[in-house]
Formats: C-alpha cells, sequence, structure tokens
C-alpha cells in the first residue's frame, strides 16, 4: 500500500494525528473536517496515498464506487437527512488543498459557512 510519510492524511490513516472517525473499513476511511464548511463536513479518503482524481488508474475504480455508496450512510448516520453535496477538489486551480484524493461530503441546516 503507497503511504507518502509527508501527507497529512496519510498521517491520520497511520494514527500519528487524532481524528473523529466516521467510517473505516480496509480501504477507506471518512472522518470528521477539523474546520467544517458546514453542521455536517465529512472527508472520505482512500487508506492508498494517491495525489488526487487525474492520478487514479483502472485499478482505483472500485474506490469511487465506495465512497460515492459511503456518503448517504454517513449523512443519515449523522442526521443529515434533507439533501447534501459531495465534492473532489482535483488540482491547484480545482482548489485541491491536501494532495491526497479525497471527498469532501457536507450536510445538515443551511446556510452554510461556505459553499
Amino acid at each position: 500500500m503507497s503511504h507518502d510519510p509527508n501527507c497529512v492524511f496519510c498521517k491520520i490513516i497511520a494514527g500519528q494525528i487524532p481524528s473523529r472517525k466516521a467510517y473505516e473499513d480496509d480501504d477507506l476511511l471518512a472522518f470528521h473536517d477539523i474546520n467544517p464548511w458546514a453542521p455536517v463536513h465529512v472527508l472520505i479518503v482512500p487508506k492508498q496515498h494517491v495525489a488526487g482524481l487525474s492520478d487514479l488508474a483502472p485499478a482505483h475504480e472500485q474506490w469511487l464506487g465506495k465512497m460515492l455508496l459511503l456518503a448517504p450512510q454517513l449523512m443519515r448516520d449523522n442526521g443529515v437527512n434533507n439533501g447534501f453535496r459531495t465534492v473532489i477538489n482535483t488540482g491547484q486551480d480545482g482548489g485541491q488543498e491536501v494532495y491526497h484524493l479525497h471527498m469532501h461530503v457536507f450536510g445538515g441546516p443551511r446556510p452554510w459557512v461556505k459553499g
């Protein structure tokens, strides 16, 4: 499994940085954002380090399906019943700040801080 020792998400996955976990299996980790934009703001990350959506290969396609199927479950688990938003920022111009593939899942009553 690929790991970048300088990546903050790899450090969270390894347990070197604490997080408030929302879900974990062999492939994915989901945790609550420490600077949320919405009442519920969860990040879903693959445990294998891949910098971004543009770096995925066909072998990674299962991750995206799992990530998308996990999003509504996480929102239900956190009491979000009236819709939610998913975002994958890719690259500098796409607003990506951490170069480890991740999906933001936002929910809860509006207005949100951002988005």
